[in-house]
């Protein structure tokens, strides 16, 4: 399982997209979301798809890593497609009894699937090529204006960094816990859907249980190191933007706005 999940995962480089701001990284994430919602015409995923190429092959990272990390999203995927195709309506392609599915449901959901792959492949490159403290530095310098307003910015981000840096670990811990009581007889693969979710229901107490623990641990830790927040903390590397950051603000302007102007020319 853990093996399949890629977001929340870093993998060291010295690349150019390794080498960027994560300001940078993090707002050309935010510009590719805003783009692929933007989108109204599936020509147009070709520029995203060759977008995120192009990241993989500068990152030096493999697509078939990156994709693989969508193997535990094909349930919510074939739902999001068939909820579609029965329930937008429209011409009629054929009957399951009482329901109707249509063409135009057909192209929303195609269309729905389409994007969460292409976000879930954003999301996940951000991750791989930014680490943990590097992303928890850049969520604080773009959050830091609303200070004025009381918000706290070192918390939020460091409560978002902890949270995703947290989701291939808890991952690892339900998949020994699985292998512990498949050990004991405990059976997660035979009967239908809800017998397998309902098979699934013991590993929720002992999951709960060690997250708990992680978290008492993380606390202790931190605690050890006088962590007291962010106020009067200094960093050991001040985040500036530089000439490649610039380079890639173009770059993404150029292959997504080209992506999205299609909308407007077809």
């Amino acid at each position: 399982m853990i093996k399949n999940i890629t977001i929340g995962q870093y993998i060291p480089g010295d690349s150019f997209i390794h080498k960027l701001d994560p300001r940078t990284k993090i707002l050309v994430t935010l510009l590719l979301i805003i783009a692929i919602f933007l989108m109204t015409k599936f020509i147009s995923f070709v520029f995203v798809v060759i977008f995120l190429l192009l990241i993989m092959m500068i990152a030096k990272i493999k697509p078939s890593y990156v994709l693989k990390g969508l193997k535990t999203l094909i349930i919510i995927l074939s739902l999001t497609f068939i909820l579609n195709i029965f329930v937008v309506p429209g011409e009629t392609l054929f009957h399951l009894g009482p329901f109707t599915a249509t063409k135009e449901g057909f192209r929303v959901g195609l269309f729905m699937v389409i994007r969460l792959v292409l976000l879930v492949i954003g999301t996940s490159l951000l991750t791989l090529t930014t680490s943990p403290i590097a992303l928890t530095d850049g969520i604080e310098s773009l959050l830091k204006p609303l200070k004025k307003i009381g918000v706290p910015a070192h918390e939020l981000a460091m409560m978002m960094t902890i949270a995703l840096r947290f989701i291939p670990t808890l991952l690892e811990e339900t998949e020994k816990i699985m292998k512990a009581q498949m050990g004991r007889g405990a059976d997660f693969e035979s009967g239908n859907l809800f017998n397998r979710a309902k098979n699934m229901l013991p590993i929720l107490v002992p999951l709960f249980i060690m997250a708990f623990r992680r978290a008492d641990e993380l606390a202790i830790a931190m605690e050890a190191r006088c962590y007291r927040g962010g106020e009067g903390r200094t960093k050991l590397k001040q985040l500036s933007y530089q000439g490649r950051d610039a380079v890639a603000f173009l770059m993404t302007f150029l292959i997504l706005g080209a992506g999205v102007s299609l909308r407007w020319i077809l």
